[in-house]
């Protein structure tokens, strides 16, 4: 049986998880600018409707949509999760191990977590695939079932990492589009160059896919690897933070010393090109802010095609980004919450 079918006699847990998702989209789905949500929307409805990523979309249909699902989210702002059915048993939302141990029969992957501003976010989607890489344990999903608006391509939770394929590969595909708008020359272009996008989308689409996927685990591996070196006063420091300017810096602190352990040193040791001018091409707000040099570098190996630069670039990461990690913790440690302001200049002073 294959897992259509076999999701089909599981309409329960399908119906909950999407209900959390609905849930969370009501609390959070304000978080993004417009134009991304704009974006994200039409790519959500795409999704939902099962339509081609080249199938053409009518703005009338599409706002229509949007406005009914924008008042679902206003019916669900005060609603509380619900629970996760699998069969007659029934799973706290955010109890993927468990879930997960009752989906495996059925060829299902299912997760739930805490993203990026304390969001939310569930999927429920068929097994491609599961494998060990090195001391992780990584599923890698397919057909999404049930999703919410952000749809995160990957997420990790201890030593367990969940990657999105159908996600990831929608991600892409707003990239793409969101290029083909004005069609600057910067480093998404140089990555859409990498395939063969004007002979044959479809292919050239899931040939990206792949090789993000790699890169995909890197950084999330990456993630585990500067959580357990921060500990957890980061994340309390995060906490106490919520929606500015300095928890904003943060999240780009642990994401360069996540990218600068793991993600840039591997893609420059197997001298995967594509992947590197996406890493470059996702370069923006804070994290670009935050390390001017690295862009520098990769201008530097875009035009002479030497690593030397790139590669020192990445090795002074690694010491700065821990030492200021480490400065900021100590800040918090000694003020609490009130280092606020004290933490957004040292951060701000001490950009590499």
């Amino acid at each position: 049986m294959n897992a259509i079918a076999r999701t089909c006699a599981l309409p329960e847990v399908q119906a909950s998880v999407q209900q959390n998702c609905h849930i969370a989209d009501a609390l959070h789905a304000g978080n993004y600018t417009l134009c991304v949500y704009l974006l994200k929307m039409r790519e959500f409805y795409r999704w939902e409707q099962g339509l081609p990523f080249q199938h053409p979309l009518g703005n009338e249909t599409v706002g229509n949509w949007l406005r009914q699902r924008e008042s679902l989210w206003e019916e669900l702002e005060s609603a509380e999760f619900v629970p996760v059915r699998v069969g007659d048993a029934e799973y706290d939302p955010f109890e993927s191990d468990a879930i997960n141990a009752a989906l495996e029969p059925h060829g299902l992957i299912y997760s739930g977590g805490i993203g990026a501003q304390g969001k939310p976010h569930f999927f429920l989607g068929s097994l491609h695939r599961h494998h060990q890489h090195h001391d992780y344990t990584v599923y890698i999903a397919d057909r999404e079932y049930a999703r919410d608006l952000g749809a995160p391509p990957a997420m990790a939770q201890g030593r367990t990492i969940w990657l999105r394929r159908e996600s990831l590969k929608r991600f892409l595909w707003e990239k793409l589009e969101e290029w083909r708008w004005s069609r600057p020359d910067n480093a998404m272009a140089r990555a859409i160059a990498c395939y063969d996008f004007p002979t044959d989308v479809e292919r050239a689409l899931d040939e990206m896919t792949e090789n993000e996927l790699d890169s995909a685990l890197l950084h999330e591996i990456g993630e585990v690897e500067a959580g357990r070196r921060l500990g957890p006063d980061w994340e309390s420091l995060l906490a106490a933070l919520p929606r500015s300017r300095v928890e904003l810096l943060l999240r780009a602190v642990r994401d360069h010393l996540a990218d600068s352990l793991i993600t840039l040193p591997e893609l420059l040791e197997q001298e995967k090109v594509a992947s590197i001018h996406f890493w470059f091409a996702n370069l923006n707000g804070m994290r670009q802010v935050l390390w001017p040099a690295i862009d520098a570098a990769y201008r530097q190996w875009r035009e002479s095609g030497e690593a030397t630069r790139l590669s020192d670039a990445v090795v002074a990461g690694q010491r700065h980004w821990p030492q200021l990690a480490e400065a900021v913790l100590g800040l918090y440690r000694e003020k609490g919450a009130a280092s606020s302001e004290e933490i957004g200049r040292l951060l701000e002073n001490n950009r590499l």
